[in-house]
């Protein structure tokens, strides 16, 4: 019984399989079609954000007020290229890496913006 199934399936890659000849075509045109739905949904996004956060990072100037990663709102008083001083409150300074800055709120001095 199961040998009549087998052989009425047909061999794999046999000519009267009813597979069409553009299968591993057609395969490779969906496989570019959903790399190309990933990079233009996922990759080029993400790529720019981290381009704006590295152009963000390399312009941090003395005396912008700016967020780090885990909160802290501060005023830069030294900056070197790894390290970045903030001052939190009066006469309270803590150093953070430059890659802890999550954003700038306020450019150059003054107060944060409050809304």
């Amino acid at each position: 019984m199961l040998n009549n199934i087998a052989y009425a399936m047909g061999a794999p890659g046999a000519e009267g399989s009813g597979r069409a000849g553009g299968g591993d075509f057609s395969f490779i045109i969906l496989m570019v079609a959903v790399f190309a739905i990933f990079y233009f949904l996922l990759i080029r996004p993400q790529q720019k954000k981290q381009k704006e956060l590295r152009e963000m990072i390399g312009n941090l100037q003395h005396g912008d007020v700016v967020i780090t990663n885990g909160g802290l709102h501060g005023k830069i008083t030294a900056l070197t290229d790894q390290v970045v001083t903030l001052e939190i409150a009066d006469n309270t300074r803590v150093k953070v890496a430059r890659n802890a800055i999550a954003g700038v709120v306020q450019k150059g001095g003054g107060q944060p913006k409050t809304s």
